[in-house]
This record gives structure tokens, C-alpha cells and sequence, in this order.
């Protein structure tokens, strides 16, 4: 090979990749038994922290665009874990609540996400440190994006 740093094991990208694949495939069968996908999951993990937001305030914590989400939340409606409904003094802005049945949930969950971070055989020390890590890294590289950003309009 001419350039070691083209080697599939030593990308950073890849060993991300997998990762995300395996943890991934490590919830879904999981959540599908209280009948969630796993990006819906996520998107009630925002809701449990803070209930009661329009749909762009959770599009914008899970780092995705108001379109994509939609059609989660109009499942997660669907399932009876939220509501969506119109803001009364701005109409434009759909805000999402948790049912009873989608906060009873958070329990069966917690006991889910703790199960598959067992899975992991990483100790709370290995845990914490390599979820900081991977949270400082998103923000560094979105904080180089966007300086590309800027210096490019």
C-alpha cells in the first residue's frame, strides 16, 4: 500500500462506523419490544429530558433538519407515546408532548440502555471517558465546519 494512512484499520471514520453499527444493532432488538426504532428512541431521550418541545428544538438537539424528523414523531403519535399539537400563538410551530404511556416508557428504557452499555464491557471510568471524547470531537470538528463555512461565503 503507498500510504499507510489509506489502511481501512487505522481510519478514525471506519472505527466510528462500525462502532455506531454494532451499538446500533445492539439496541434494536431491544427497543422493538416496547416498539420503538432506535432513532425514535432518540428522539424520546430528548423528550424525557425536556418535555413539551417544537419539533426544530428537537431537530436541532439530534443535529437533524425539521423534514427528517416529521415522520418520526408523526409515528411516535401513531404508537401513543406523544402528541403533536399547534402552537396557540404561533401556528407554524408544532410542539410534541409525551402521553402517559410514552413517559411510563423511560422505565423499560432505562433498563434497556443500561443493558446494552453492559454489553459494552467497558468500565464506567472507559465509558465516561470515551462518550466525552466523542462529544468534544463532534464539537470540534463542527466548530471547524463552521469556520469552512464562513470563510468560503
Amino acid at each position: 500500500m503507498k500510504h499507510d494512512n489509506l489502511r481501512l484499520d487505522n481510519q478514525l471514520c471506519f472505527a466510528l462506523y462500525a462502532a455506531t453499527h454494532a451499538i446500533t444493532r445492539a439496541y434494536k432488538g431491544a427497543l422493538g419490544t416496547v416498539g420503538l426504532t432506535y432513532p425514535q428512541y432518540l428522539v424520546m431521550l430528548v423528550l424525557w429530558e425536556a418535555d413539551g418541545l417544537a419539533v426544530g428544538s428537537i431537530a436541532s438537539a439530534l443535529d437533524l433538519d425539521a423534514a427528517t424528523l416529521t415522520p418520526l414523531v408523526k409515528r411516535l403519535e401513531h404508537a401513543g407515546f406523544v402528541t403533536r399539537e399547534r402552537r396557540r400563538n404561533d401556528e407554524r410551530v408544532v410542539e410534541v408532548r409525551l402521553t402517559p404511556a410514552g413517559r411510563t416508557l423511560q422505565d423499560e428504557v432505562a433498563r434497556i440502555q443500561h443493558n446494552v452499555a453492559c454489553q459494552t464491557k467497558l468500565s464506567t471510568g472507559e465509558f465516561t471517558h470515551l462518550r466525552t471524547t466523542l462529544h468534544r470531537l463532534v464539537q470540534t470538528l463542527a466548530a471547524e465546519q463552521s469556520v469552512e463555512h464562513r470563510n468560503a461565503a
